[in-house]
């Protein structure tokens, strides 16, 4: 009967298999699906180890589905082969055999090798004949068993592959804590690939085309440049016309300087207010920033509210008493961050009250490489 049984399993699986290159089309290219069988040697953790023998030879057969070149799913039966063993005076004889389903994934290698690695489970039929020398029983368990597993393979052809595999099997049990065993697996696949390589493309032929000219070299080809003969050490755009930006210029109005603590502005520097004023009027274009400075006495905070008051007096009377736009005029204070004079003298403190006045010009000026 046990032999009946599992030559009808693998009559199941052998028509299941030749059926599946059926299902795709017959295209001239590798196909998905994939055929196999191997064969290897079987230990049972746990019974045979201690007082027993494995029959160790072990047997496989499977077919495959690749959903891409590295990830797919395969059904197969196996035959982890028998382990023998006593226990007491009882003498037991316990195989296992079932079908599977898993997920593989595969790292191709250089020179046609690849890894794999695969995980699933198996619905696995266990049967035990006992003997403990006047009576004999036989009984069978069915049940799931997870199985993970890891691979080195070579391709003989696109369709032929060889592969050394180990698998690990988990929880092989019976019904009656009789067997409780796990099972390491090494052995050898081959399989095979439906389907033949698809063909190489035909290469066609190169068109060689007029080489670009730039005459100018500033790397802008002439069929797209703009501005022919621009100076090579200029920056381009991408058309090829020089790349131009606004200078900063910072205006020197003399020597504003304010009393300690004081945000007046002394009349005797407005002569150079004045001459910041028709310099502005002259050039309507330009903006201008009033920078306020304190000297370093007392707390960071107050001189940062002290220089802003410096400036916004000299931002005041330049609009107010010379006509400038607001909106040409900007003031800001740095309190005692940008010292014109360094140290803690008098003449240090005296001279880093003040204001300066930095004027934004929009004259062209071509930026250079």
């Amino acid at each position: 009967m046990e032999l009946e049984n599992m030559m009808n399993h693998k009559l199941k699986f052998v028509l299941l298999a030749s059926l599946l290159p059926f299902t795709v089309s017959a295209a001239q290219e590798l196909t998905p699906w994939y055929v196999g069988a191997g064969l290897g040697v079987n230990n049972y953790e746990h019974i045979a180890t201690q007082n027993g023998q494995d029959d160790p030879y072990a047997w496989d057969v499977f077919a495959g589905y690749m959903f891409n070149d590295y990830f797919g799913a395969e059904i197969g039966f196996r035959d982890l082969g028998n382990a023998d063993w006593t226990n007491g005076a009882t003498s037991n004889d316990a195989g296992v055999k079932g079908s599977t389903l898993g997920l593989v994934g595969i790292w191709p290698l250089a020179n046609r090798w690849s890894l794999s690695a695969e995980a699933g489970a198996m619905y696995y039929s266990l049967e035990n004949s006992q003997n403990n020398g006047i009576t004999s029983s036989k009984y069978s368990t069915n049940d799931f068993a997870p199985y993970l597993g890891a691979g080195v393979g070579y391709n003989f052809t696109d369709n032929l592959k060889l592969q050394a595999k180990y698998r690990r099997y988990e929880n092989l049990n019976d019904d009656y804590n009789i067997v409780e065993a796990d099972s390491n697996y090494w052995g050898l696949e081959l399989s095979y690939r439906f389907g033949s390589p698809a063909a190489a493309a035909p290469v066609a032929a190169a068109v060689i085309a007029a080489a670009p000219v730039d005459s100018d070299n500033d790397g802008v080809y002439d069929d797209k440049d703009q501005c022919p003969a621009t100076p090579v050490t200029h920056k381009v755009d991408s058309v090829g016309c020089t790349i131009y930006e606004n200078v900063k210029n910072k205006e020197d109005v003399g020597s504003i300087q304010f009393a300690n603590d004081s945000a007046v502005v002394k009349k005797v520097f407005y002569k150079d207010i004045e001459r910041l004023a028709n310099y502005l009027n002259k050039n309507p274009e330009f903006t201008v920033e009033i920078a306020g400075h304190a000297s370093n006495v007392g707390k960071p905070e107050y001189n940062m509210v002290l220089s802003d008051k410096r400036a916004d007096a000299v931002a005041q009377i330049l609009v107010e008493k010379y006509g400038i736009s607001q909106s040409r005029v900007t003031s800001n204070g740095y309190g005692v961050t940008q010292p014109l004079v360094a140290g803690d003298s008098k003449e240090a403190y005296a001279a880093n009250r003040r204001i300066e006045a930095i004027v934004t010009t929009t004259t062209k000026q071509p930026v250079l490489k």
